[in-house]
């Protein structure tokens, strides 16, 4: 008849604290519990821990990249809603109201608007910025 199998292992010899040992000793005093199995459990935890350590260090500086991109963006879409609140507000106090009968004016206000709004439509779709980005078609004439 065959020997049984014995699963793959390698033998260790090592030191421990004294008072370690004793806690390992009354560990494996219980019943089904052996030293092996308990050093074993012991060494997988701590190896699984420190995988996850490395994952973490790796992804927390990624994370932190992304915080700060997070936070120039919302930043700026700060900036962005501040400036168009004050010019609101500057355009609706110095432009003077059209008259009712005004339908030239009307009409010429209606189609700037519709070209604005085409503007950024096509900025929007090709993934142009007009600020933050030097762009010839946005240069101030006067420079």
């Amino acid at each position: 008849m065959a020997a049984p199998v014995k699963p793959d292992r390698v033998r260790y010899q090592l030191f421990l604290p004294r008072e370690l040992s004793q806690r390992l000793e009354a560990l494996a005093a219980r019943p089904g519990a052996t030293k092996s199995a308990i050093l074993a459990d012991a060494l997988t935890t701590w190896l699984d821990r420190q995988a996850a350590s490395e994952l973490e260090n790796r992804f927390s500086r990624r994370l932190d990249r992304m915080s700060m991109a997070l936070g120039r963006i919302e930043r700026d879409g700060h900036v962005l809603l501040e400036s168009l609140a004050l010019f609101i507000r500057y355009e609706l106090m110095v432009q003077a109201p059209l008259a009712e009968a005004d339908d030239a004016g009307r009409a010429i206000g209606r189609d700037r608007f519709n070209a604005f709004v085409a503007r950024v439509g096509e900025a929007m779709a090709a993934g142009r910025r007009t600020l933050g980005e030097p762009d010839d078609h946005h240069k101030d004439p006067r420079s």
